[in-house]
């Protein structure tokens, strides 16, 4: 078990996206989070307190949480200096990039002389099966998305909450690591031998009862050639009764790729659709999830509007707004 308060390490990043890992802790689960700590000239700000190591310590953090999610999932070396003071301090440290923290020989060394753990949490810890696409009892909701890092995880959060705030039986499958540090279970799916990707899907969303729903964490983009695999395998995997389609309706070009632009609702649905029916015939888009938190409330507002009018599903920012309208079309199937 990964101990807990946290002091959320956002490094040097370059920008507030950068930072999803720590910001997804600090959003949904705030009690766990003491601080932050910033290196120069990162441009990432959770509005948690800065602290030094030594404060933290004070104030009762046991574990530095790199809460960057760099491309490639790499530890810098302008990190190192901090995480092995970490550990002489007395921190554990967690990380979810694919650059393991067991992997680094100075870390490990530092950590088996002070007696710290290193949680790598991009590492399955299951032997998964391959999928065999036998249907599964209950009911499963899983959001897919015009890019990557465009709400996919909030949107599945958001609704799993509602759910069970009207008594709903609802359970949120986290599929990344920043899933897997607020839950604190789930896949790292991304870590998995691909042949496996499917089948841990189906790992985690076994039979279950008939009123329950699986909401599952999306991730990557059909249309991003860096991360569509890992949504097929979510897509094949989780058979989902139903699909939400998140967006970034401010985004320039895909994540990472400058030459790519963004494909339209209309695009993603009608992929992800015909594909999702390979494994479930009977899946439907109920709905699109619009990640406004680039925009004022009123463009938020209209914008949501528009896609609802043009579309004609719900469409809302479930974080800003609530997730009633998406809830209200999956308690309908």
């Amino acid at each position: 078990m990964i101990e807990t308060p946290y002091l959320l390490f956002l490094g040097d990043a370059p920008d507030q996206l950068a930072a999803k890992v720590a910001q997804g802790i600090k959003d949904w689960r705030p009690e766990n989070c003491v601080g932050q700590l910033r290196l120069e000239g990162c441009k990432a700000d959770l509005g948690l307190t800065d602290m030094t190591l030594a404060e933290a310590k004070a104030a009762g953090a046991k574990t530095l949480v790199i809460g960057v999610a760099n491309r490639g999932g790499v530890i810098s070396q302008a990190w190192k200096k901090v995480l092995v003071t970490a550990l002489e301090e007395g921190f554990d440290l967690a990380s979810g990039l694919h650059n393991l923290l067991r992997d680094e020989e100075d870390l490990a060394a530092v950590a088996k002389a002070t007696g710290q753990t290193l949680h790598d949490v991009r590492v399955p810890e299951v032997e998964y099966p391959i999928a065999n696409g036998k249907k599964r009892t209950g009911k499963r909701m899983l959001a897919v998305g015009t890019d990557c890092s465009v709400g996919k995880m909030y949107t599945a959060l958001c609704v799993e909450k509602e759910m069970r705030e009207r008594g709903m039986k609802a359970t949120f499958r986290a599929t990344g690591q920043t899933g897997i540090l607020i839950t604190g279970d789930g896949v790292p799916l991304d870590a998995v031998i691909a042949d496996f990707m499917a089948g841990s899907i189906e790992y985690i969303t076994p039979n279950n009862d008939d009123d329950h729903w699986d909401i599952i964490e999306g991730q990557g983009s059909l249309f991003h050639v860096s991360y569509s695999g890992v949504t097929m395998a979510l897509i094949h995997g989780g058979a989902p009764d139903a699909l939400v389609v998140s967006h970034e309706p401010t985004r320039e070009h895909m994540r990472g790729l400058p030459d790519y632009d963004l494909p339209t609702l209309e695009q993603v649905r009608d992929m992800a659709l015909s594909l999702a029916k390979v494994a479930n015939p009977a899946c439907q888009v109920v709905g699109y999830s619009i990640n406004t938190q680039n925009m004022s409330e009123d463009e938020a507002r209209a914008y949501c509007d528009k896609v609802e009018a043009d579309l004609g599903l719900p469409a809302t920012d479930p974080f800003r707004f609530g997730a009633g309208k998406l809830v209200d079309a999956l308690a309908a199937l």
